[in-house]
């Protein structure tokens, strides 16, 4: 079992300083484990643990406040968007003197589809969003299988690359025909099948709601519907566009990623690292999975993050911004890196102060004052003080 000790000791630190915390993510990433890792069954006091996909806890739960305001200590609340209107009372219990009680709510949407929860509990409650395994959790030597199965724990963890596949194209089919109705989205499930799959061809693209949209016979505004729902499923990432007033004409659409490179190779149908290996996308793939390892490393907020590319051509992948230091990332699936004129645009156009080219290879050098060649698998220590 892969230990989480980071995001426990997170979800507590939070917990001691708000009355809610919110763990989000998406549906099967770990939530409820790491709940019971937070708060231990045999923690004293007794955690009290509501499962709203229980009919009995569910039912339990339909006087609210009648049954949570005499509870004390921890309450965990595990699905909580099948019952929105529990932040209207946690808003009341949040409220009590002393605090006799701390709630930990579990959501598999996003704070954007959980709007009751902001609009009730502002001030009150903090968000914490738990995403699959990363690099920095597995470890270098699992790289290629995380790569190829993605992070999510029973497809990384699987006997073999075909149960891995077989459990990614459950969960696909599942989310769409169960989860998703269960938010009350009303887009017919093979809408949205024969959307994502979609987009996993356009995976590291520019966003192009036309193009979508002439396939679908429907408004651009439609489409872009499609890709905010799964993005607020934690599906699918937008990464947006940077600006600078540098006399260039720049890209204004956000590109897009499907979240996990695991559920990337399912919509693909890739089985096997070698399928993988030999197909078109196999470059946008490692980019997207590069792109995902380095922001957790760097604990990067969204607001932190973009790419940046002009109409003529120049373009970075990532750059990340926090105070007044930027630092760009490139990612090139060679052995071999070297600094282009597109990069070097990037440093001064964008005045970097630091430029990576993440690769896959065995090493870290520098190419030039400003750039460094960085090996994906070195990058947590490489990073570790430098950004």
């Amino acid at each position: 079992m892969i230990q989480r000790r980071k995001h426990v000791q997170a979800v507590r630190d939070l917990m001691r300083q708000f009355p809610v915390v919110a763990m989000i993510g998406a549906r099967q990433v770990g939530k409820t484990t790491l709940a019971r890792q937070v708060i231990p069954p045999g923690a004293r006091p007794r955690p009290t643990v509501f499962d709203l996909e229980n009919p009995g806890d569910l039912s339990g739960l339909s006087e609210p406040l009648l049954a949570l305001e005499s509870l004390k200590g921890p309450v965990v609340i595990d699905e909580v968007q099948r019952c929105p209107e529990l932040f209207q009372v946690l808003r009341v219990l949040a409220d009590r003197p002393k605090r006799p009680a701390s709630f930990l709510v579990l959501g598999s949407a996003s704070p954007a589809l959980l709007r009751q929860s902001s609009e009730s509990l502002a001030g009150r409650i903090a968000y914490y969003e738990l995403k699959p395994f990363s690099l920095d959790e597995v470890g270098p030597r699992a790289v290629n299988r995380l790569w190829l199965r993605g992070g999510f724990p029973r497809a990384l963890l699987a006997d073999t690359d075909g149960q891995s596949l077989t459990w990614r194209l459950e969960f696909i089919r599942t989310y769409l025909e169960r989860d998703l109705p269960q938010l009350g989205v009303r887009v017919p499930a093979a809408t949205l099948q024969r959307f994502w799959a979609m987009l996993a061809h356009y995976h590291g693209q520019v966003w192009n709601g036309s193009e979508f949209a002439r396939s679908f016979g429907v408004t651009d505004t439609t489409v872009r519907r499609y890709l905010d729902l799964l993005s607020s499923c934690f599906l699918v990432r937008q990464l947006p566009p940077w600006y600078e007033n540098i006399g260039k004409r720049q890209v204004k659409a956000p590109k897009v990623y499907i979240a996990d490179c695991g559920i990337l190779h399912a919509l693909l149908n890739l089985e096997t690292a070698h399928m993988l290996e030999t197909h078109p996308k196999v470059g946008a793939s490692w980019e997207g999975f590069a792109l995902g390892t380095i922001t957790i490393l760097l604990r990067a907020r969204p607001e932190e993050c973009y790419f940046w590319a002009t109409h003529g051509g120049a373009e970075l992948d990532l750059l990340f911004r926090r105070g007044t230091t930027k630092v760009g990332f490139e990612f090139k699936r060679t052995d071999a890196p070297f600094v282009t004129k597109s990069m070097r645009s990037a440093l001064e156009d964008l005045r970097l102060d630091h430029l990576y080219i993440v690769h896959p290879g065995s090493r870290s050098y520098p190419l030039d004052r400003r750039v460094t060649a960085l090996a994906l698998t070195h990058a947590r220590v490489e990073l570790g003080g430098s950004v």
